[in-house]
């Protein structure tokens, strides 16, 4: 009898924890005004509070796990891991990511961009993909500013992932140093010009002013950031930026380059690849098959999913969900080594 109630609890177990491990959510609006660019952060973390079931967001047309909005904060300190959208995106673009390492004890802030996100579209801030660096770290000092937060922050394992554009920006936060000159070389080419012909604007080459866009490079601080400790980065973009390792020569953290082998906005061998190549010391993985670039974006709902476009239609036999499942285990195993 007894053998047979303890098997009983012993099976119960994992749904009880399961039960217990929820994931809390809140929204913050942070304003750089030194740069006049308003940052809105969403924060997620595990909880256990259980004053208010948790809900999923209304009209959301994405996969997405149910959250507790404002639910209490965990308690002892957790690891910390920033995330930026790609192009034209937003911070809830990869809220797959961001459970994924919640329910493994993270907490996650994802900031929107300004200028660069889907509703609200600036020329210039499409092209000056230093900003968003300077955001990420503008927005980590807030949170440490915060006493509840910084109260469960651990300072010592921060980490950063980045898709697109996003992932240009954690590797400029972990100390790449971009070539502008270089960049526009690359563009004049004919591979360069289709890199810059994205869905999310089109017609964009044709709306900038290129002495901007020098004045705000020659303004930029340098972006690395001390406090990140390691770097996860999916399909990113604007290799053409980088054409010696020397510009890599301040990197000195765990950094993890994924790419889609089928990935036509950021080709691999122009960027996941080139980045690798360049920094040798950094991990490489590369999706293979049909897997394209806007699978790493979040999994699209009823008609969405079939007749959204490019950015939500993936090609026949890719599955965008088992792709966030196995490169999320990645993202967790690489952070959880990473940040000891």
């Amino acid at each position: 009898m007894k053998l047979r109630y303890l098997l009983i609890a012993i099976l119960l177990l994992p749904i009880t924890t399961f039960a217990q491990t929820l994931i809390g959510e809140q929204t913050f609006k942070y304003n750089d005004t030194a740069r006049n660019r308003p940052l809105t952060t969403e924060i997620w973390y595990p909880t256990t509070d259980e004053s208010k079931p948790p809900k999923l967001k209304e009209g959301f047309p994405f996969v997405h796990e149910p959250t507790v909005r404002d639910a209490k904060l965990p308690n002892g300190k957790q690891p910390l891991i920033l995330i930026s959208h790609g192009t034209g995106g937003g911070r809830l673009t990869m809220e797959w990511l961001a459970d994924a390492l919640v329910k493994q004890g993270f907490i996650v802030a994802a900031v929107d961009h300004w200028g660069n996100t889907h509703d609200n579209k600036i020329p210039i801030d499409f092209v000056t993909p230093w900003q968003r660096a300077q955001d990420v770290s503008f927005v980590l000092t807030q949170l440490l500013k915060d006493k509840a937060l910084n109260a469960v922050i651990d300072n010592k394992r921060i980490g950063a992932a980045g898709f697109s554009i996003g992932g240009y920006t954690v590797i400029a936060l972990a100390g790449g140093k971009i070539d502008l000159k270089a960049m526009d070389d690359f563009t004049n080419t004919p591979a360069g010009a289709k890199e810059i012909a994205i869905p999310e604007f089109p017609n964009l080459i044709n709306t900038l002013d290129e002495k901007a866009i020098q004045a705000s490079f020659d303004s930029a601080p340098p972006l690395k950031d001390k406090r990140i400790k390691a770097v996860f980065s999916m399909s990113p973009a604007v290799g053409q930026g980088f054409t010696k390792a020397s510009q890599f020569k301040d990197v000195d953290i765990p950094l993890y380059i994924i790419g889609a082998q089928s990935d036509s906005i950021a080709p691999v061998k122009t960027n996941a690849l080139h980045y690798h190549k360049l920094m040798p010391k950094s991990k490489l993985f590369i999706i293979p098959g049909k897997a394209a670039h806007y699978v790493f974006l979040n999994e699209a709902l009823g008609d969405l999913k079939q007749n959204g476009g490019i950015i939500f239609n993936d090609g026949p036999g890719v599955d965008r969900h088992a792709i966030h499942e196995q490169v999320g285990g990645m993202a967790v195993k690489f952070f959880k080594e990473s940040l000891k």
